[in-house]
């Protein structure tokens, strides 16, 4: 990391009003590492787990809850030499790849406070972790670099929470499909990375179904959400992914859960790298966010 990375982040994050939730929670983060430093992972920690995260919008930088439940998930977890991250945001075939150094984020949202839009997430440069990425797909799938663009927010957004020092590289794969199938077997692919001390994310949100929300009543949560979040708890634990892959017509709930399914389906990357994808994953999250499930698990 050169010196200028984490000044760069620090003057983004210096101008948040201190009565800002996130500036506690950068508070409380800064002074947990300076008790108690992140232990580096290490081969001897073994891989590293694949994660499906729910990451929200910019509005979870206002959820104090929700940030201390991320930040104290990754505290958990050896401190990843490199990061992947598969998001619902960004659907591209054939498969590409960010930027390997810092560039501007995509603000890919619309409507909320101007400090959002000048947020910053400068880590350092991925290119070691693009060569290992395009080392294990195969020639018949070339990998294509989008040297502009940066992350979008169902990587940035989360993964400020999480580690918000910045000081871990990170790479965003886009998602050539939505086809259960075809995820999994690119997430098969990446398990090779988890034993080098590489955290693969899948990022989404396990219901999206905002077009039926009752936004003057975000406090209930509708049985559509519910309904599909206990289906997916209940198939999750089962190891049951034939069931998870039928989504579409097995799960309740549907197609109001997910009128699109970009949310859900990143959790087929984050199952493919599993060690074994039909061990019952731990549920690092639970409950719910604006009436929306934010289950977010961890695989062996």
């Amino acid at each position: 990391m050169t010196a200028e990375t984490p000044s760069t982040t620090a003057r983004a994050d210096a101008g948040i009003d201190p009565r800002h939730p996130f500036a506690d929670h950068l508070s409380r983060a800064a002074a947990m590492e300076t008790a108690t430093p992140h232990t580096s992972w290490t081969s001897a920690d073994g891989p590293l787990p694949a994660l499906y995260l729910s990451h929200g919008a910019p509005m979870l930088f206002e959820m104090a809850d929700w940030m201390t439940e991320l930040h104290t998930w990754a505290r958990h977890l050896p401190k990843p030499k490199a990061i992947l991250i598969v998001s619902a945001h960004w659907e591209s075939a054939p498969i590409s790849i960010s930027a390997t150094r810092p560039t501007e984020l995509v603000y890919d949202f619309g409507g909320f406070a101007p400090m959002y839009y000048q947020m910053r997430y400068d880590t350092p440069a991925a290119s070691e972790l693009a060569r290992q990425v395009v080392g294990l797909l195969p020639d018949s799938e070339p990998v294509h670099e989008a040297a502009s663009r940066g992350l979008d927010h169902g990587a940035w957004v989360p993964l400020k929470i999480m580690y918000p020092a910045a000081d871990i590289p990170v790479l965003q794969l886009s998602m050539p499909t939505l086809d259960p199938a075809r995820l999994f077997t690119l997430g098969q692919r990446l398990q090779a990375l988890r034993e080098e001390g590489v955290l693969v994310i899948g990022s989404g949100y396990l219901t999206h179904g905002l077009p039926f929300l009752d936004w003057n009543n975000l406090d209930d949560v509708p049985a559509w959400s519910s309904d599909f979040d206990a289906w997916a708890e209940t198939a999750l634990d089962a190891g049951d992914i034939d069931e998870l892959a039928d989504f579409r017509n097995r799960a309740p709930g549907m197609p109001y859960a997910h009128p699109t399914v970009e949310h859900f389906t990143p959790l087929f990357v984050t199952l493919g790298a599993a060690t074994d994808p039909t061990a019952a994953p731990t549920t690092a999250i639970a409950g719910y966010a604006l009436g929306l499930a934010k289950r977010s698990i961890q695989t062996a």
